[in-house]
C-alpha cells in the first residue's frame, strides 16, 4: 500500500462477533486476524476494575463477574440505554459499540498500520436512529465512518467479485436477481438485489432486528433450565453467573448439532449435575417457530416485490447462523434453488465492505472501476399531523418503505390555528396511519413566525434521505421569510455534547465506578405525546391530493435547492 493512500477497511460490527477486512496490494479482500490470532472477535465487553477488555477474554470473565459484562449491545442501538445497568451505570449502547470498535481498530493497526477511515456495515432493516447510533459509535471510537452499507449489499458484492459472476471491476456478466438471506447472531435480514453491469440495486428489504442465532441458543438454555428445575428445584435464570455459563454451553451444543446428529449437554451448578442428550431433529422441532419467522419474512418480501422463486438467479446465505442445516434445507425446499455458501458466512460482509471502501477511496488495484450501489429505505418515513376532520393525530408517509435511495420528497401542510407562534414537524418512522407502533425520530422547528399569521398558512416539509439511510429534514413557510435553520432535534440518541463528553472519557480509559450514572439521553416518548406543543401543530389538507411531492434526486451531488444543500451539509 503506497504512502499516498488510506487502507481500504470494511468492518462488520456484529451482534455476537465482529470482523475486519481490507484490500491487499492486489486489491483482493482479506480478513484480518485480531491480536489473539482469530478472524472473528466476540462483541463482548468486560468492564474491569482498571479498564475494559473486549473479545474472547471478556467471555471468559462473564462466567465469574457477569455484572461487569455487556453483550448483544447491537440490539439496543437506537435506544437511550443498554438494556441493563453495568455496576449501576446506565450506558448508551453507542459507548459499548465504540469500545468494540476501538479493539478492532487497535488490532487492525498491529497488522497493517494506522488508519482513520472505514466502511461499517449495518443490517438492512436497521432504522434511521440505529444507523445514526452506529455512526456515533464510530466517531467515539476514533474511526471516520466513510459510509454505512447494508450487510446483504456488502455480502452480494463480496460473493459477486470473488465467485466469478462479477468481474474484478464489479461488473455482472449478465443480469442477476439475487436473494440474500442474512441470519446473524442477533439480527435477520432478507434483501432482493438486481445486479446489472456495475449497478447493484436493492429492490426490496425486510427483516427482524430482534431475531438471530442467540434466540436459538436461548431455546436450548430454556430447555436445560426447565429440566434442571424439575430435577433439582433450582431456577438457573435467577443466578446471573449460571445464566452466562448456560448460554455458553448452549452455543457449544448448537454448534455441535450443526456438525452431528446428536450432542450431549453437561451442566453443573452448586455441585448439582445435569446431563442430557439432544438430537438435531429435537432441536429443529423446538426452534421451528423461529425458522418459520424467517420463512414468512422471505415470502412477504417476494410478494411485495412481485417476484417469484423462479425469477431468482442466485440464493446467497450470509451470517454464521445460516450454518444450521435447517436453514439450508428450508430454503432449498421453498425455492427449488441450491443455496450458495461458497464463501465464509462470517467473512463475506466485512470483505464486501472492504471492496466498497476501496471504491470510495480509489484504493486497491483490483478495483479498477467504480460500481454503483443503490439501497432502498427499510421503513416508511413520515410526519405526524392533525386530521382536520377528526382532530386526531395522523401520519403522512413522505418516503414509503423500499423507496430507492437517495431521494428527496416534499409535501405541503398548513398551520392549525390563527396567530401560530411556531411550526413543529414531528418525524416518525414506521407505524400505522394513526402513528401506533411508530418510532419517534425527532422534530424540526420553525420559530419566529409573523404576528397574526392566518390559520391554514402553507407549510412545506422537505425530506432528504441519503444512500446510507440517514435523514435530514427542513420545514419552511413558502409565503414568508421564515424557515428552519437546524437539523432534527432527536427524540433519542446522543447529543453532540454527550458524544464529546464520552469521547474524552474513552480517550482517558473508561473505568466504571459502582452507581456512577452519566447524563441520560432523551427518552423516546409515545406518539400521542408528539403533539403536546399545540402551538406548533401541523394540519393536513382536507384532500391529500393537495400535497405536493418533489421528484427523487438520484445523485448526492445536490438537490437543486441551494439553501437546502447548505442545510444538508450539516448532517455529518
Amino acid at each position: 500500500m503506497g504512502k499516498h493512500s488510506e487502507p481500504s477497511l470494511g468492518i462488520d460490527l456484529g451482534t455476537t462477533y465482529s470482523v475486519v477486512a481490507h484490500l491487499d496490494r492486489d486489491g483482493k479482500p482479506m480478513t484480518l486476524a485480531n491480536d489473539e490470532g482469530e478472524l472473528t472477535t466476540p462483541s463482548v465487553v468486560f468492564f474491569d476494575k482498571s479498564g475494559t477488555v473486549v473479545g474472547r477474554e471478556a467471555i471468559k470473565a462473564a462466567e465469574f463477574e457477569p455484572q461487569r459484562v455487556a453483550r448483544f449491545a447491537k440490539r439496543d442501538m437506537g435506544e437511550g440505554f443498554y438494556h441493563r445497568s453495568i455496576l449501576g451505570n446506565q450506558l448508551p449502547p453507542e459507548v459499548i459499540q465504540a469500545l468494540i470498535l476501538r479493539k478492532l481498530k487497535q488490532d487492525t493497526e498491529l497488522r497493517i498500520g494506522a488508519f482513520t477511515k472505514a466502511v461499517v456495515t449495518v443490517p438492512a432493516y436497521f432504522n434511521e436512529p440505529r444507523r445514526k447510533a452506529t455512526q456515533d459509535a464510530g466517531r467515539l471510537s476514533g474511526i471516520d465512518v466513510l459510509d454505512i452499507i447494508n450487510e446483504p449489499t456488502a455480502a452480494a458484492i463480496a460473493y459477486g467479485v470473488q465467485q466469478g459472476f462479477l468481474s474484478t471491476s464489479g461488473e455482472a456478466h449478465e443480469r442477476e436477481l439475487v436473494l440474500v438471506y442474512d441470519l446473524g447472531g442477533g439480527t435477520f435480514d432478507v434483501t432482493l438485489m438486481e445486479i446489472v453491469g456495475r449497478k447493484f440495486n436493492a429492490i426490496a428489504t425486510a427483516g427482524d432486528v430482534h431475531l438471530g442465532g442467540i434466540d436459538w441458543d436461548q431455546s436450548i438454555a430454556e430447555m436445560v433450565n426447565d429440566r434442571f428445575k424439575d430435577e433439582h428445584g433450582a431456577d438457573l435464570r435467577k443466578d446471573t453467573t449460571a445464566s452466562e455459563t448456560l448460554i455458553d454451553e448452549s452455543i457449544r451444543v448448537k454448534h455441535a448439532l450443526t456438525a452431528r446428529d446428536e450432542a450431549t449437554i453437561r451442566f453443573v451448578h452448586n455441585e448439582k449435575r445435569l446431563q442430557l442428550d439432544l438430537t438435531r431433529a429435537e432441536f429443529e422441532l423446538r426452534t421451528a417457530g423461529l425458522l418459520d419467522r424467517t420463512r414468512m419474512t422471505v415470502k412477504r418480501l417476494l410478494k411485495d416485490a412481485q417476484v417469484t422463486w423462479s425469477d431468482l438467479t442466485r440464493l446467497l446465505l450470509v451470517g454464521g447462523s445460516t450454518r444450521m442445516p435447517m436453514v439450508q434445507t428450508m430454503l432449498e425446499q421453498e425455492s427449488g434453488l441450491k443455496v450458495d455458501r461458497s464463501l465464509s458466512p462470517d467473512e463475506a460482509v466485512a470483505q464486501g465492505a472492504a471492496i466498497y471502501a476501496g471504491m470510495l477511496l480509489a484504493g486497491g488495484k483490483g478495483v479498477k472501476q467504480s460500481f454503483d450501489v443503490q439501497n432502498v429505505s427499510s421503513h416508511d418515513l413520515g410526519v405526524m399531523g392533525v386530521d382536520p376532520t377528526t382532530g386526531r393525530p395522523r401520519r403522512h408517509v413522505m418516503i414509503p418503505r423500499n423507496s430507492p435511495l437517495p431521494c428527496k420528497r416534499a409535501s405541503l401542510f398548513k398551520t392549525a390555528k390563527r396567530d401560530q407562534k411556531s411550526v413543529v414537524v414531528h418525524v416518525v418512522e414506521g407505524g400505522t396511519d394513526a402513528g401506533q407502533g411508530a418510532t419517534a425520530i425527532g422534530k424540526c422547528v420553525v420559530q419566529g413566525l409573523p404576528k397574526e399569521l392566518p390559520q391554514g398558512e402553507p407549510v412545506k416539509v422537505i425530506f432528504k434521505y441519503g444512500s446510507d439511510g440517514r435523514l435530514a429534514v427542513r420545514a419552511e413557510l413558502p409565503d414568508t421569510s421564515c424557515d428552519a435553520q437546524s437539523i432534527i432535534e432527536r427524540a433519542v440518541g446522543m447529543s453532540g455534547d454527550q458524544i464529546n463528553a464520552w469521547s474524552e472519557r474513552l480517550s482517558g480509559g473508561l473505568v466504571l465506578e459502582p452507581e456512577q450514572v452519566p447524563d441520560e439521553p432523551a427518552d423516546v416518548g409515545e406518539i400521542e405525546s408528539l403533539l403536546e406543543d399545540d402551538e406548533g401543530e401541523l394540519e393536513f389538507s382536507d384532500d391529500d391530493s393537495e400535497m405536493k411531492e418533489e421528484p427523487e434526486s438520484q445523485s448526492d451531488q445536490g438537490t437543486g435547492d441551494d439553501a437546502l444543500d447548505d442545510f444538508l451539509k450539516g448532517i455529518g
